[in-house]
């Protein structure tokens, strides 16, 4: 049976439930935002959520969005659900396919695009995860072999239990359209964070003082993962 491709732009569709299942099975509580809250990002149309359905099943799902002014998007996350349908290379095809659309309406020319990934070396409890290929240990090497590199800096982002925690122990990645880029304006990045964290409004001094040096950083190297 053949994986399909879904939209999920509202809490009342049929699969949303479903996605909302998988985000609370895979990550931990502190990265999941209530099901409630989802509603205004849902209806968001620059935030694209979809869902793989195995016939009536949702056993993955993805989230991402493209800044056109920015010219780099952001890979929210990637939930596979099930082990041997090929979930993460379909979410991945998929993703690709309409990341590039977007850039074209918008006659941009794409410079990357972000994700966040956990260090279990550094977390120590990397109990989360649900089925197998979402340990934080999978997860990581497969962004490696996607290409994403590590920015060098200590990063941390707010927590969206929209308590104002900092969450920790994770590295903020950049995948480059050109392989071989080495570094990246630091104020891109300031200015990429200060957009995507823009929903929570309660930031921990932590996450203040990392935007505070990154403002001053000039280049940030990227380096293996």
């Amino acid at each position: 049976m053949a994986l399909n491709y879904e939209r999920i732009a509202s809490i009342e569709h049929p699969h949303f439930r479903g996605v909302h299942h998988l985000l609370q099975t895979i990550f931990p509580a502190e990265e999941v935002l209530a099901y409630e809250l989802w509603r205004e990002p849902l209806e968001d149309p620059a935030i694209h959520v979809y869902a793989a359905l195995h016939g009536s099943e949702v056993v993955g799902a993805t989230e991402y969005r493209y800044y056109t002014d920015l010219c780099v998007a952001m890979t929210d996350f990637t939930i596979i659900g099930k082990s041997g349908l090929g979930i993460g290379r379909f979410l991945f095809r998929e993703r690709e396919k309409d990341l590039r659309q977007l850039a074209l309406q918008s006659g941009t020319e794409p410079l990357g695009m972000f994700a966040e990934v956990y260090d279990a070396e550094r977390a120590g409890n990397y109990s989360f995860g649900g089925v197998s290929p979402m340990n934080p240990y999978v997860r990581r090497e497969v962004l490696s072999h996607m290409g994403y590199k590590r920015l060098d800096m200590r990063y941390v982002h707010p927590s969206w239990d929209h308590e104002g925690k900092a969450v920790e122990e994770l590295d903020l990645c950049f995948l480059p359209s050109e392989e071989e880029l080495e570094t990246i304006d630091s104020s891109l990045v300031h200015r990429f964070l200060d957009r995507y964290y823009t929903a929570l409004p309660h930031k921990p001094k932590e996450w203040l003082s990392m935007m505070e040096q990154l403002q001053s950083r000039g280049k940030l190297e990227l380096l293996p993962l």
